[in-house]
């Protein structure tokens, strides 16, 4: 299965960001053969995703294969949402410089979006505290936008995270677990 995405920062960055204000994002941070479906580089079946932080905001470029149809020609809605949940996870990572966990989701698919058609994703947060977020994620594809979503991330220290994932913290994401509140 191959997917195409941009590694270059060809990410649509807007006028007044720096060059040095643009990272790329990669899913490799999380350890070797970390198993994510939207970002590991190694998931056989996976998204591969390579977001790129602009700023304060979060893009990402990418072309579902056929593999990734719900009807024919039409990346499946699920697929879709489960794009724009890993570009709002990568804003946490790449501004806040944390992990967090969905915990809520509100969607709305505007428009098909079309198989083997790029996508441009932007993930920004709109309101923040110390453990709870919200991001507006965009989708556009062909200049139109094709899916808007709000999504609510839960920012857990690390007892908390071993709690949700069931299982003690990888090394590699101790750094992105909120500090323990005494």
């Amino acid at each position: 299965m191959s997917h195409k995405h941009e590694s270059d920062h060809r990410h649509d960055h807007k006028h007044g960001v720096d060059d040095e204000d643009i990272e790329a994002l990669d899913g490799s941070i999380f350890g070797e053969g970390q198993p994510c479906f939207g970002c590991s580089p190694s998931n056989p079946v996976g998204m591969k995703l390579r977001p790129v932080r602009v700023g304060r905001e979060v893009t990402v470029r990418y072309t579902a294969p056929p593999e990734f149809q719900g009807p024919a020609g039409v990346m499946h809605g699920g697929l879709v949402t489960t794009l724009a949940d890993e570009l709002a996870g990568w804003v946490v990572i790449g501004v806040r410089k944390q992990f967090g966990f969905t915990g809520a989701i509100e969607a709305r698919l505007l428009k098909p979006v079309r198989i083997g058609v790029e996508v441009l994703g932007h993930a920004k947060i709109v309101s923040e505290n110390s453990r709870m977020l919200k991001i507006d994620v965009r989708l556009h594809q062909s200049g139109e936008e094709v899916y808007r979503g709000m999504f609510s991330f839960v920012i857990l220290d690390e007892a908390g995270t071993e709690r949700v994932m069931g299982m003690q913290l990888p090394e590699a994401w101790r750094r992105f677990a909120r500090p323990k509140v005494v």
